[in-house]
C-alpha cells in the first residue's frame, strides 16, 4: 500500500504488487494519468475488501534500500501533529529528483557514490575545557548506554565552545558505527560548519541538505545519507526528515531560533521533531544556544531536559560591555521627514578608534533596502503597495519600490503619482542606506553589507564572509544573517542600531526574539580574546534604555530574563504553559476570510463539547492583505497537548467541508505550535 507523492491525501492508497514487498520500499505507481513515487506503507496479503484484480499494479520498485521503521514513524507522527496528509509528510522529506529518474539513471547515480565512507579523523582535536568536557562526558555516557538517553540542553556563552563539544560527540558516535544528524537554522550557517566538521572527520564522510542546493546535489546526498556513506549530515530544518538508517546523534544549534519552524507545507518545527526521534529511537540530542527557547529552559528547569552549562568563553575572552545610548537625548533634526544620522557621535568615535587600530565592527540593523518608504511632502502620498497592505521598499541601487511581501516591484517614479511633486523623499534607513552613509562618515573605510540583497547570488554569501574573515573589511553592516553562529575573530565592537520595533510588538514572543538577536549580535565581538588592550563592546541605540529587556542584556543575564518572561508567560496562559494552535484563512475577500474562521470556531466547538479547548474570535493577521488576498486568523489554546490534538484531528475533516460552501476562500492552514502570532 504505497503513498504516493503529492497524492495530499489523508491515507495510503492500496496497489498490487507481484510479490510481498517490504515496507519502506520505494516504488513507481500509477495516480490518474500520472507516474508518481510511493512508499510502501505496510504489504496485506488478503483483503475481501479489494480483490487484487482491482487494483491497478505497481509500476517498478527502485532498487534502493527501503526506508526503515525508524523514519516511517517519525513520519508518521509528523503527519498526525502537524494534521498534514501522510502522503505530503512523506512527500517532503523525499529529493524530488528521485520520482523523475529511471531504472538507469538511478543506477547511473548510485554507481558515481563513493563506494566508501572515510576511515577516520584527519585533525589532534584541541584540549576541552572543563565545561566542554563535562558537557561531551555526559553525552558519551548516553552514546554507549550508561545513562537512558535524554535531551542535553548545551547552555553555553557564545563563544564558548559548543561547536568542539559537537565535534567530540561526533567523534565518539562514529567510533561506535553510529550516523550523526547537525541541525543548523540557516543556509548560511552551513558552509563555516561543514569545514569544520570536513577538517576534522574528511569531507568524504560529510553530506549537506538544505534548499540552498541543486536538485542533483541534494540528491546526492540524501543517497548517501540512506545508503550510510555519508557518517555525517548537516542541514537545516529539511533535514530533519532526512533517511538516516544508522543514527545514534542528533544535534540541534542555536535551537531558539525561529528559522526551524516552517510557515508554509506542513508547518513543522524541525527541532521539536528532532527531539521525538531521538526519543523514538533512544538515542542522544543535544539542543545548544546560548539563548534557549523558554519552552527548552522550561523544560530544563522542570527536570525532563539536562543541562549543561558553558560559563567561560574560549581563551577566557570576556563578554563585551553593553553601552546603552538614549536616543531621545540626542540633539538630532526632529520635524516629518527628517532623519536622523544612524550614529551618535561616541559611537561612531568608537567605530574610528577600531579601524585605526585594525580592528573590525559590526553594525547590526534588521532592516533591508536603502528605505522603508518613500514620502512626498506637498500631498503625503506615500510607496504603498497596490496589492498589499504593506509599503514598498525603497531599493537605490536600482531604483526599484520593491514589496518585500508579494515581490512587487516597479521603478522609482520621478514625481509624486498623485500631486506631481518631484520633490519625493526617502523616510527611514535600511542597509542600503546607512552603508551610504558610512562611506561619507567614515572615509577611507573598507565596508561591506551583509543581507538578502547582497547574497542572492550563488557563492556571494561565500566570497563576502572570506572578506571578513581575512581582515580586508573594517565595518560590516547586516541584517540578522550577521548575528548567528559567524566566528569573526578580529570583531571587537557590535552595535544594535535601534532595535526597539520589537519591545512594541504585538507578538507575545517578541521580546524573546529581540533578546536572542542582541545577545547572539553581541556575542560576536571579542571572541579571539585579548585581541587588543581594549576591551570588546556592545553599543545599543534605544529610546528605552530603562526598558527590563536591555537591562538584563547589559548584565548579560539571560536566566533573570527568562525567568521575567516564563512569569508572565504563566500568569497569562501562554506557552510554555498552555499548546496553541492557529488557522489562518486566505480569501479574495475580507469577509470571505472572517466568515470561513467564523463557521470554523462553530465546528470546532462541536468537536470540542467539552470545552476543553478556548476559540479565540477570528482577527486580521498583523498584514491582512498580500497578493490582493486577504488573511485572518483564528487562535485555538488549551492548556493539555493531548486533548488539543484529539479536537484538531476531528476539525480537519469539517474544515475540508467549510472550504467546499464559502467560495472565495482560496486556502485555509492550520499551524500547531505557531511562533509568529
Amino acid at each position: 500500500m504505497p503513498t504516493p507523492q503529492h497524492s495530499g491525501l489523508g491515507q495510503p492508497l492500496d496497489y498490487r504488487a507481484p510479490a510481498p514487498l517490504p515496507p519502506g520500499s520505494l516504488v513507481r505507481v500509477p495516480l490518474g494519468r500520472r507516474q508518481v513515487l510511493g512508499v510502501v506503507w505496510e504489504t496485506v496479503t488478503d483483503s475481501p475488501d479489494y480483490p487484487p484484480e482491482a487494483l491497478k499494479p505497481v509500476d517498478s520498485v527502485l532498487a534502493l534500500a527501503p526506508l526503515d521503521a525508524g523514519w516511517r514513524a517519525l513520519i508518521r507522527f509528523a503527519a498526525a501533529y502537524y494534521q498534514r496528509g501522510l502522503g505530503e509528510m512523506a512527500a517532503s522529506a523525499l529529493p524530488g529528483t528521485l520520482a523523475q529518474l529511471d531504472e538507469t539513471q538511478l543506477a547511473r547515480r548510485l554507481k558515481r557514490l563513493p563506494t566508501e565512507a572515510g576511515v577516520g579523523a584527519v585533525a589532534a582535536a584541541p584540549a576541552l575545557q572543563a565545561g566542554q568536557q563535562a558537557a561531551v562526558e555526559r553525552l558519551s555516557a548516553q552514546l554507549h548506554g550508561q545513562s537512558p538517553a535524554q535531551p542535553v540542553l548545551l547552555w553555553g556563552l557564545t563563544g564558548s565552545g559548543k561547536t568542539e563539544v559537537y565535534l567530540h560527540a561526533a567523534a565518539q558516535a562514529l567510533a561506535l558505527g553510529r550516523q550523526v544528524l547537525v541541525l543548523v537554522p540557516e543556509i548560511n550557517l552551513t558552509p563555516q560548519l561543514q569545514a569544520r566538521f570536513a577538517a576534522r572527520f574528511g569531507a568524504e564522510r560529510v553530506a549537506c541538505l538544505h534548499s540552498g542546493l541543486t536538485p542533483a546535489q541534494r540528491l546526492r546526498d540524501w543517497l548517501r545519507a540512506h545508503s550510510g556513506q555519508a557518517e555525517l549530515v548537516l542541514g537545516t530544518r529539511l533535514a530533519v526528515l532526512a533517511s538516516l538508517p544508522r543514527l545514534g546523534l542528533i544535534v540541534v544549534d542555536e535551537e531558539h531560533d525561529a528559522s526551524f519552524k516552517a510557515q508554509d507545507g506542513a508547518r513543522q518545527s524541525a527541532r521539536d521533531l528532532a527531539v521525538w526521534r531521538a526519543a523514538n529511537l533512544r538515542i542522544p540530542i543535544v539542543l545548544g544556544s546560548a539563548t534557549p527557547s523558554l519552552e527548552t529552559w522550561h523544560n530544563a528547569q522542570q527536570g525532563r531536559y539536562q543541562r549543561a552549562d558553558l560559563i567561560e568563553r574560549i581563551g577566557a575572552a570576556p563578554l563585551p560591555k553593553v553601552r546603552l545610548v538614549d536616543l531621545s537625548n540626542q540633539p538630532f533634526p526632529k520635524g516629518p521627514g527628517a532623519t536622523p544620522p544612524p550614529l551618535v557621535p561616541q559611537l561612531l568615535q568608537a567605530i574610528e578608534q577600531r579601524i585605526a587600530r585594525g580592528e573590525q565592527s559590526l553594525l547590526l540593523l534588521n532592516r533591508r533596502g536603502y528605505a522603508p518608504v518613500l514620502h512626498c511632502g506637498q500631498c503625503s502620498w506615500r510607496s504603498g503597495c497596490p496589492h498589499c497592505s504593506a509599503w514598498r521598499v525603497f531599493h537605490k541601487s536600482d531604483r526599484t519600490l520593491r514589496c518585500h511581501h508579494c515581490g512587487f516591484t516597479e521603478r522609482v517614479p520621478t514625481a509624486c503619482p498623485d500631486c506631481g511633486n518631484q520633490d519625493i523623499a526617502p523616510i527611514g534607513r535600511g542597509t542600503e542606506r546607512l552603508e551610504e552613509q558610512l562611506e561619507s562618515l567614515l572615509p577611507g573605510a573598507r565596508l561591506a553589507r551583509l543581507d538578502a540583497d547582497t547574497t542572492k547570488l550563488a557563492g556571494s554569501l561565500e566570497a563576502q564572509l572570506a572578506r571578513v574573515h581575512a581582515g580586508e573589511v573594517d565595518v560590516l553592516v547586516g541584517t540578522q544573517m550577521i548575528a548567528k553562529g559567524h566566528d569573526f575573530r578580529r570583531v571587537t565592537l557590535v552595535a544594535a542600531l535601534n532595535p526597539d520595533n520589537l519591545l512594541y510588538s504585538s507578538d507575545f514572543r517578541a521580546p524573546e526574539r529581540l533578546f536572542a538577536l542582541l545577545m547572539q549580535a553581541g556575542g560576536r565581538a571579542g571572541r579571539a580574546g585579548a585581541l587588543s588592550e581594549h576591551p570588546a563592546e556592545m553599543w545599543v541605540q534605544t529610546h528605552q534604555p530603562r526598558h527590563p529587556l536591555y537591562q538584563a542584556l547589559q548584565r548579560h543575564d539571560f536566566a533573570a530574563f527568562a525567568a521575567s518572561q516564563l512569569e508572565e508567560r504563566q500568569s497569562a496562559g501562554l506557552p510554555p504553559f498552555a499548546h496553541l494552535a492557529l488557522l489562518r484563512a486566505d480569501s479574495r475577500d475580507e469577509e470571505g476570510a472572517r466568515d470561513f474562521l467564523r463557521a470554523a470556531a462553530e465546528a470546532g466547538r462541536a468537536v470540542d463539547p467539552g470545552e476543553a479547548l478556548f476559540w479565540y474570535p477570528p482577527i486580521p493577521h498583523p498584514v491582512p492583505k498580500v497578493a490582493n488576498q486577504w488573511r485572518w486568523q483564528m487562535l485555538v489554546e488549551c492548556s493539555q497537548r493531548a486533548p488539543l490534538q484529539r479536537a484538531l484531528a476531528g476539525w480537519v475533516p469539517a474544515l475540508h467541508g467549510l472550504k467546499r460552501t464559502h467560495k472565495s476562500v482560496t486556502r485555509w492552514a492550520i499551524d500547531v505550535d505557531p511562533l509568529a502570532i
